[in-house]
């Protein structure tokens, strides 16, 4: 995975190889499978390809819909559904081994006024007195290492959770915060914001639904896998700049779990919404 911002850039530069149709690399990992917001990066970077640029992206809604290969590239075709004076649509299909793994619908909208109002930001502690993610959560299946050779273009710190003997209380029995930016800077383009949040969002919000079991995706046994995702955009914000990941599972059942977070920028604005529907199924020993 991407170990440097640079690395992050290249890898989300995608190649147009026909009108509407892109093609994305893939870095070096030890992971199993490509890293769902890999894919979602890469296809909310082709769907505003090939938007003219007085629109911007406010929702995105996608499907994980089979494993993605790490030893090939990804193939995005977009299609344009609509093009109308205050919002345009695109549906992105990306395919690897001729089969699609991964559907998305975005949409844009050109900036306008309108009425305002926000949900206020939970009192946490400042990035800088969090531990990191792999210091604070220890019994996650994440070291240090790992974390190096993998998310090293992304810094995390742990702002506390409602798990048992956990520092946040909250009428939500199943709480997670977490303080992320981009582990250096990016350039002013906006899409270039919106496609490394989408990137970092994937990573850990389905843990969320695991706080109340004590549990976490890398415990012993625990098959876990993201099924859709959705976020929308309210505010522009630079994912380069530290933003508070508010992560609440609702409702785990039938071996999912759902997780659902508000963004917020540290000056305290609402800039996101996200939300997550994944697979979290428990294997016993004697599975």
């Amino acid at each position: 995975m991407p170990a440097s911002v640079e690395e992050l850039m290249a890898l989300l530069d995608l190649e147009a190889i026909e009108d509407n149709l892109f093609r994305g690399k893939q870095p070096s990992t030890r992971l199993q499978r490509v890293f769902g917001g890999q894919v979602a990066a890469h296809a909310l970077v082709a769907a505003e390809r090939t938007v003219p640029s007085r629109y911007f992206v406010h929702s995105l809604h996608s499907y994980f819909l089979r494993p993605g290969d790490t030893a090939v590239p990804i193939v995005y075709d977009v299609e344009n559904v609509r093009e109308g004076r205050s919002f345009a649509t695109r549906r992105v299909i990306a395919r690897q081994h001729g089969r699609p793994i991964f559907a998305m619908t975005s949409n844009f909208q050109i900036p306008e006024e309108g009425l305002d109002h926000q949900d206020p930001m939970p009192v946490v502690p400042e990035p800088e007195d969090c531990p990191t993610l792999a210091e604070a959560t220890p019994g996650s299946g994440r070291d240090s290492e790992e974390w190096q050779r993998e998310w090293a273009a992304l810094e995390v710190r742990f702002a506390g959770d409602t798990r048992p003997g956990g520092s946040v209380h909250d009428s939500r029995s199943a709480t997670q915060r977490l303080w992320i930016r981009v582990a250096g800077r990016l350039p002013d383009d906006p899409l270039v914001h919106t496609a490394t949040f989408t990137y970092a969002s994937d990573m850990t919000l389905l843990a969320a639904s695991l706080v109340p079991h004590d549990l976490y995706i890398g415990s012993e046994g625990m098959q876990a896998a993201s099924l859709d995702h959705s976020i929308w955009f309210h505010r522009p914000f630079r994912a380069d700049e530290w933003w508070l990941y508010d992560q609440a599972s609702p409702s785990a059942s039938g071996g999912r779990g759902l997780a659902i977070a508000r963004v917020f920028s540290r000056d305290g604005r609402l800039v996101a919404s996200v939300a997550q529907e994944g697979l979290i199924r428990r294997h016993s020993a004697a599975d």
